[in-house]
């Protein structure tokens, strides 16, 4: 008598830790999309599972984060897209002083010539007091050329500074 009770106490231990273990699962599992049909005996989790989480727009309006809330592993993990802001102007007058690589410089029998290009390897040629995005060339010598550029500092107040970039830069100094 003993012995059959404890085994009807064990069998309906077991009985219901099985009948446990897919509300269990349904809790740990992430969520499932709303197209994916329900498995049997899982009714219960696919109806909690049943609204998609919300997508995440990234940049160009491309999904990073599927309907089951984890990101999409087919995405690059580095934005591509060049780092936004107006346009700059053609010519001259969209070269930043910044990005503005020295090529060289000529004389001329009108005055110095400087050869420079931009980060998209356009070869532009500048001479004194020409205006550019953000300053002006100052001054054109053989070894480099002297910009003054305009700028605004944290508080919005402009700020007038000489940049010199020279064609083949000491060491230590930047280009």
């Amino acid at each position: 008598m003993k012995r059959t009770h404890t085994t009807l106490a064990m069998l309906s231990l077991v009985g219901l830790s099985l009948a446990a273990i897919p509300a269990v699962e349904a809790q740990a599992a992430p969520a499932a999309p709303a197209t994916a049909p329900a498995k049997k005996g899982h009714k219960k989790a696919a109806a909690t599972n049943a609204a998609p989480a919300p997508a995440d727009q990234g940049a160009g309006g491309s999904k990073t984060v599927t309907a089951t809330g984890r990101r999409d592993p087919f995405l690059p993990l580095v934005n591509e897209s060049k780092p936004g802001g107006p346009p700059l102007p053609p010519g001259k007058a969209g070269l930043v002083v910044s990005t503005v690589h020295i090529d060289g410089t000529v004389r001329s029998p009108e005055g110095m010539l400087a050869v420079v290009s931009n980060p998209d390897q356009r070869v532009y040629f500048l001479r004194e007091g020409d205006r550019l995005y953000d300053g002006d060339v100052e001054k054109i010598g053989l070894d480099g050329v002297t910009f003054k550029e305009n700028s605004k500092d944290a508080f919005g107040k402009p700020v007038e500074k000489l940049v010199t970039k020279r064609i083949y830069p000491s060491a230590g100094e930047q280009q």
